[in-house]
């Protein structure tokens, strides 16, 4: 997560107020809520916390972000925003707002600006590695437990044209 506000900042090196999106109600999120406020304490930028719990929230935190006013948005990754993707690259494009998203490129493809985060098919081909294994004989529990290790930055210029 604070990789991605890394990214963020060096994308748009003017911008000093950073709204962070998460959903409260995602476990994962506080942790990384954490790490991303160590990093906006490093790079010296104000960070607003901005919450949405379902997907009837979303319209509310953006219209609080452009009012904030947010410069850039980094959106925490999983849960209801996963779901909502195109709802998500509709209301950054609506309210102006470069955006970097945590996890998942789906929200690139949907029309959001960047993300950053595991490759998804390198963790998919991983993933059938192990399910070879178990079906040759390993036992799950027996497995070790493996951490991503590619990474991709993914940017859509569509979006980042419309923005310029």
């Amino acid at each position: 997560m604070s990789k991605g506000l890394e990214f963020l900042i060096s994308a748009v090196p003017t911008a000093k107020r950073i709204s962070a999106f998460w959903n409260p109600d995602t476990p994962s999120h506080t942790p990384g809520i954490k790490a991303v406020e160590g990093a906006a304490r490093t790079f010296r930028v104000q960070l607003q916390l901005v919450g949405a719990r379902t997907a009837a929230d979303l319209e509310g935190a953006f219209a609080a972000m452009a009012r904030a006013p947010a410069q850039t948005v980094l959106v925490l990754g999983l849960g209801l925003y996963v779901a909502e993707r195109q709802r998500l690259a509709e209301l950054v494009t609506k309210y102006r707002l470069p955006t970097m998203f945590t996890l998942f490129r789906d929200h690139v493809e949907a029309g959001g600006l960047m993300s950053y985060g595991p490759d998804t098919f390198d963790l998919a081909r991983r993933g059938a590695i192990y399910v070879d294994k178990i079906l040759r004989g390993a036992k799950p529990g027996e497995l070790p437990v493996e951490q991503p290790t590619k990474f991709e930055l993914v940017i859509n210029m569509k979006t980042r044209r419309r923005r310029a």
